[in-house]
């Protein structure tokens, strides 16, 4: 039960003006990235389900530095992978990942893969992360492992062979590539993203100082229930959506 006096994911009366909000906060997770680093050459993309078009979805246009990004350069891209609005071209590998990762999944709203240090680098291990850390139990029997790598993802049915192994879960480990999150927001999947390639980043070094006492499971499955539900989620974002917006408020445009 969320508090009264908790923040609220909004609710809208036009499909226009919950468009807007969600390219806007679609814009705000980019710039993010990008100040966490998250950046690297042309990889990388978030997706944000159209709320007319649903099996349509909103995508940073290729090749454009995650930090410039405005809510107005953003692609609309439907299901066959055509732009549909927007003039620049669409990442095939947003399309054939990503597409398939909505089809799949209908309960949820957004997707976010990048090629971010510590992620990329914890799933060269294939391994799954432990419940090191109070953060890190968000994902505790709710990530999957992709334990395969056959070069870039261009194809639809690798994109399909990575949404089956995701399952219902909300995040998935790539071997040898990346993280990728889903959420039922924009702000949720962003900030599993964050807090996952953070855990990835602590798990490694508390690997490299010794051996890490685990959380046992029972505490684990508690502290998850706790955190890693879609509204802890959405509500862990908002801060750092106000703190960019006031810093960078043309992300907005």
């Amino acid at each position: 039960m969320i508090p009264e006096n908790f923040p609220q994911p909004p609710t809208f009366e036009k499909v226009e003006d919950e468009r807007c909000y969600l390219k806007q906060r679609l814009a705000a997770a980019f710039r993010l990235f990008a100040r966490y680093g998250f950046d690297e050459g042309v990889a990388g993309h978030i997706t944000v389900r159209d709320p007319e078009f649903l099996d349509h979805f909103w995508v940073n246009p290729f090749g454009m530095y995650f930090g410039h990004i405005c809510a107005s350069d953003l692609l609309l891209v439907n299901h066959d992978g055509e732009v549909v609005k927007g003039t620049k071209p669409v990442n095939q590998a947003a399309f054939a990942i990503h597409s398939r990762i909505h089809q799949s999944r209908p309960d949820i709203q957004a997707a976010a893969h990048a090629h971010s240090l510590y992620g990329k680098t914890w799933s060269t291990l294939g391994r799954l992360l432990d419940p090191l850390t109070q953060d890190a139990c968000a994902f505790y029997e709710d990530h999957a492992l992709f334990n395969d790598y056959t070069g870039v993802v261009l194809q639809t049915d690798e994109g399909d062979r990575i949404a089956q192994t995701l399952g219902r879960k909300k995040a998935i480990i790539l071997r040898n590539h990346g993280l990728l999150t889903v959420g039922h927001s924009v702000d949720e999947a962003a900030w599993w993203f964050i807090t996952m390639d953070r855990s990835c980043q602590a798990q490694l070094m508390a690997e490299a100082a010794g051996i890490p006492q685990l959380i046992d499971p029972d505490t684990a499955r508690l502290t998850a229930s706790q955190i890693g539900y879609p509204y802890g989620g959405w509500l862990s974002f908002q801060s750092l959506y106000e703190m960019i917006v006031s810093q960078e408020p043309d992300l907005l445009d």
